[in-house]
């Protein structure tokens, strides 16, 4: 007989991609950013609150600069969200 050690969901990894991310905004601070109105500071999405842990680099980002805080970040949105002045932060 083995004897292992059970691990519910150690492989939970959802993800998102960088396409999403105005959507994840609330509706008002959206507009706000998307019409230019607020242009001293920037957004900050935190995925792990929203129910995700990596960001993809799949698709276009908005004009305006994003902070993201994530789990796992590839390459490619790492490069996209810091060429549009945005920054990402990771998280343990």
């Amino acid at each position: 007989m083995r004897h292992f050690h059970l691990q519910r969901n150690h492989q939970w990894n959802p993800i998102v991609n960088i396409d999403k991310l105005p959507s994840l905004l609330p509706g008002d601070v959206r507009e706000k950013y998307v019409s230019g109105e607020a242009k001293d500071t920037a957004p900050v999405i935190d995925l792990l609150n929203l129910g995700y842990s990596k960001l993809l680099g799949k698709g276009r980002l908005p004009e305006f600069p994003i902070v993201v805080r994530a789990r796992y970040v590839s390459k490619l949105a790492e490069r996209k969200i810091t060429a549009a002045g945005g920054v990402i932060e990771l998280v343990a």
